[in-house]
């Protein structure tokens, strides 16, 4: 094992983190069987000791990164010593559940942006953060969707928008995942939020010196479009000042927008479309969220749905 894990050093050139973590995982295999020579484990044993693992409570997906390196020990071995087949080339982890995307509640939305302090009159930025996050929530927009936003269609030089507001329509034009184009209604709340912004949007739109900063709709207190990274630390900021008990980041806001309008209208195929997904697989997660809902309010109010009580149930 020392062998493989140096010619991983020396000839593949891993990292020293991947090399640590193959190290471990070949350490789980010996703990399991610490009386036998690895080479001489056939393919049951290799699984017996993975279901130890599993056992153990290892999580679907460490298990599997562990089983990687199992196989690929074993692959190295199997052409040292001409071996037949690779003892754990069969060896798979179980399928790791889909993880429920982190949405607010409704509570946890207004919030969010009910603030009661107002944005400071002369400060434009805060004025522009108000209008960010109001948008996210209304139109379900990926972060990136976001910052690619346009004041209006522009071409300039080779400047094309790819996305852009259409303010008097109170609508969006977006260009997401895979060029795909679609339009987007905007809330009033958010309409409201955008038009203080654009009121003192001039303010850093100043200092832009290029066709894409004189066309982006959220820019930096530098004239520069927003950076992702700078959404999302104003979003931190904001939670924080509203007072927020979870992270908040902003694809939250994009699962909020999702789960909260699925809860309401039970129509996936229009919050697919909404979001932009290109397969209803993607936007189905969110009936999850909807069960999860559902499940709580019947645990909470249904007189007979005390399941952890213990006795009998009907």
């Amino acid at each position: 094992m020392q062998r493989w894990l140096h010619l991983l050093a020396h000839e593949k050139r891993y990292s020293d983190h991947t090399l640590q973590a193959y190290r471990r995982d070949l350490g789980h295999l010996l703990a399991q069987h610490p009386q036998r020579d690895p080479d001489s484990l056939n393919e049951t044993e290799l699984r017996q000791a993975a279901a130890g693992l599993h056992g153990q409570g290892l999580a679907p997906r460490s298990l599997a990164r562990i089983l990687a390196a199992w196989r690929g020990y074993y692959q190295w071995r199997t052409r040292q010593q001409g071996w037949p087949r690779n003892p754990a080339a069969g060896l798979r982890a179980p399928k790791a559940g889909r993880p429920l995307p982190k949405a607010l509640s409704v509570d946890q939305t207004q919030q969010l942006l009910d603030r009661p302090a107002a944005p400071v009159q002369d400060d434009p930025m805060a004025w522009r953060d108000q209008a960010m996050f109001e948008l996210f929530y209304s139109s379900g927009l990926r972060l990136s969707e976001l910052v690619s936003l346009d004041v209006h269609y522009r071409q300039e030089g080779d400047y094309q928008s790819q996305s852009w507001l259409l303010l008097d329509e109170g609508e969006l034009v977006v260009t997401g995942k895979g060029g795909k184009q679609r339009r987007l209604p905007i809330g009033q709340k958010a309409l409201h939020a955008l038009r203080q912004w654009l009121e003192r949007r001039a303010v850093p739109a100043a200092l832009a010196h290029d066709p894409d900063a004189r066309a982006a709709l959220f820019l930096g207190a530098r004239g520069a479009r927003i950076h992702p990274r700078v959404v999302q630390q104003q979003l931190e900021k904001y939670a924080r000042a509203s007072g927020m008990p979870v992270h908040v980041h902003p694809h939250s806001l994009r699962h909020s927008f999702a789960s909260h309008l699925l809860q309401s209208a039970q129509d996936l195929r229009a919050v697919q479309e909404l979001l932009g997904h290109a397969n209803i697989s993607t936007t189905q997660i969110y009936t999850r969220l909807d069960f999860q809902h559902l499940a709580q309010a019947y645990d909470q109010a249904h007189p007979r749905a005390r399941r952890k009580n213990g006795g009998h149930q009907d």
